[in-house]
């Protein structure tokens, strides 16, 4: 799916399901809680903590679908066309960083 088409399909369910947008405070609220939940998962899973047998049934590619569908919500709601500004950030990441992340010895080291 395009971003174009997951913004256009957010805004349907939004329109359809959800009454209205949240305010944009509301938003990045929501979105920070979102981010927590992959964080303890994270964590967890891949990380150091133990994992709870409760954590355990958590999905992270449901998770981070929550924190994809908050984050459209947040560029309908300000106007943002998330597909042309993905593909301005990947330009401007690769123009600044082409030469940067071949050339760190750290990322070369093996685990």
């Amino acid at each position: 799916m395009k971003l174009s088409t997951a913004q256009k399909t957010v805004d349907d369910w939004i329109k359809k399901y959800g009454v209205r947008y949240f305010n944009e405070l509301t938003n990045v609220a929501i979105l920070s809680e979102e981010v927590g939940e992959v964080a303890r998962i994270i964590a967890r899973r891949y990380g150091e903590q133990s994992e709870k047998e409760t954590d355990k049934e958590k999905d992270l590619g449901d998770e981070l679908a929550d924190v994809l569908f908050v984050l459209i919500c947040l560029a309908n709601q300000t106007g943002v066309d998330l597909e042309k500004s993905f593909k301005k950030n990947l330009s401007k990441k690769t123009i600044r960083d082409k030469k940067r992340h071949l050339a760190n010895k750290k990322l070369r080291k093996s685990k």
